[in-house]
């Protein structure tokens, strides 16, 4: 019993500390539990022209959104072969998100994809076709129940297992 525990910690470890610092996961980042500024706050990962997704997400300034905002909104503009030539990120109002959508410019041969969503950093990734240069809505509005957070559930899995063994 003792080794199943060992083998659990473990798992935890890595799963939930492991991480290189040039692959971060953005898909786990929460802002801290903390006050916030106005009810129903949110962040967005926010940039001016970065040079690519990685490291607008990277170095995303973390500030609440203003309370006339309710998107995080995603301009990707890149080459004809989908490299990436800048990326901004910023909080957005309704009428900012009527310009979803991709626009191909003949005169440089880049594209512009523009995307926004609702929902706190739902703005990881960015759009690079009309699949996902949308405007992404949630349907239910649950302030209630916060997010599951995997790292919490195999932490109180190990609890569990670690206080079985020493029964």
């Amino acid at each position: 019993m003792h080794r199943v525990a060992i083998l659990q910690v473990l798992l935890f470890v890595t799963t939930c500390a492991a991480g290189d610092t040039n692959d971060i996961d953005f898909y786990k980042v929460l802002p801290p539990v903390d006050a916030t500024p106005f009810p129903k706050s949110f962040k967005c990962f926010t940039c001016e022209h970065a040079s690519d997704n990685y490291n607008c997400n990277r170095w995303a300034e973390d500030k609440w959104c203003p309370q006339n905002t309710k998107f995080c909104m995603t301009v990707h503009h890149f080459t004809s072969h989908g490299k990436s030539r800048s990326v901004t990120k910023r909080c957005a109002a309704r009428e900012d998100c009527h310009a979803v959508g991709c626009r191909h410019h003949r005169a440089t041969g880049h594209t512009e994809c523009v995307s926004c969503c609702e929902g706190m950093i739902c703005n990881v990734e960015v759009p690079t076709n009309h699949s996902n240069a949308v405007f992404a809505m949630r349907h239910t509005h649950s302030a209630s129940a916060p997010p599951t957070r995997p790292c919490r559930i195999l932490l109180l899995l190990l609890y569990v297992s670690v206080g079985l063994v020493l029964l």
